[in-house]
């Protein structure tokens, strides 16, 4: 299947660990051009010793989008690589261990600001370049809580504020160029190598049973490899019709499959 990808020119955002190296390597595997953030020099050389094997060009940025700055800095140098940046993955998120329901508004700030307000901002800082060349792709990566109540509520609010946002603006973009595309992927319970699910396998494995065996259907954790190949899909010259696409990879979890144990 020929996804039309080759020498296109992608920035994936936390894109040295976890779901966002998957994503990264699977867009080189296609001859993308990556650009990658991370927080952690470590984390860089690591992917990029995978990266040497593919027929693409690679360069990382070291840096935290987190900080408006240095999101800033991160679009620009992006931009100054190949004078484009055809493919925006906005891939960081985290709970940031907040989980009080009633925290603080200083609380709900750090949360709002990691899990939507990143991924707004990067976003306004592509779409006039993409729009002027009438193609781009820009895909978030949300969560299954942002369709229900499956996580810290600071942490479901930002991912429903992202998947509002990808509908309305997926819309918005369809009505002022036809090439452009907004999406959203929604992954499932996923374990990676310094997640939240890897320290609870080794902290609390009965819990981690428990949640597995009432939430998936299949019964196990996914792996980041089953996010990849859908948001690079979502990257790719057949996602033109998926303007404001809200896509769960998550086998069914939900806390609606629990009413079909019985089964």
């Amino acid at each position: 299947m020929e996804l039309g990808l080759k020498n296109k020119t992608a920035l994936v955002t936390g894109g040295a660990t976890g779901i966002g190296e998957a994503i990264t390597l699977d867009l080189a595997k296609e001859g993308v051009n990556v650009i990658y953030s991370s927080r952690k020099s470590g984390s860089i050389d690591k992917i990029e010793k995978k990266l040497s094997k593919f027929p693409c060009n690679s360069h990382p940025i070291l840096g935290d989008v987190n900080d408006s700055d240095d999101l800033n800095r991160i679009v620009k140098e992006a931009f100054s690589v190949n004078g484009m940046i055809d493919i925006l993955v906005n891939n960081v998120g985290h709970t940031l261990g907040i989980t009080d329901p009633y925290c603080s508004l200083d609380d709900w700030h750090a949360v709002m600001k990691l899990n939507f307000e990143v991924a707004v901002e990067a976003s306004n800082l592509v779409i006039p370049a993409m729009k002027k060349q009438d193609w781009g792709r820009i895909v978030h990566i949300s969560a299954g809580a942002g369709l229900e109540n499956s996580g810290p509520v600071t942490y479901s609010v930002s991912k429903a504020a992202l998947v509002a946002y990808t509908r309305t603006m997926g819309r918005i973009l369809a009505t002022e160029t036809t090439n452009v595309v907004m999406s959203s992927v929604l992954p499932g319970i996923i374990i990676t190598e310094q997640g939240h699910w890897a320290e609870v396998l080794k902290t609390r494995p009965e819990h981690a049973e428990k949640y597995i065996n009432e939430r998936s259907p299949l019964g196990r954790f996914g792996e980041i490899h089953e996010i990849s190949p859908m948001v690079t899909l979502l990257c790719s010259e057949l996602a033109s019709f998926c303007q404001g696409a809200i896509v769960p990879v998550d086998a069914g979890q939900g806390k609606h499959y629990m009413s079909f144990n019985y089964l």
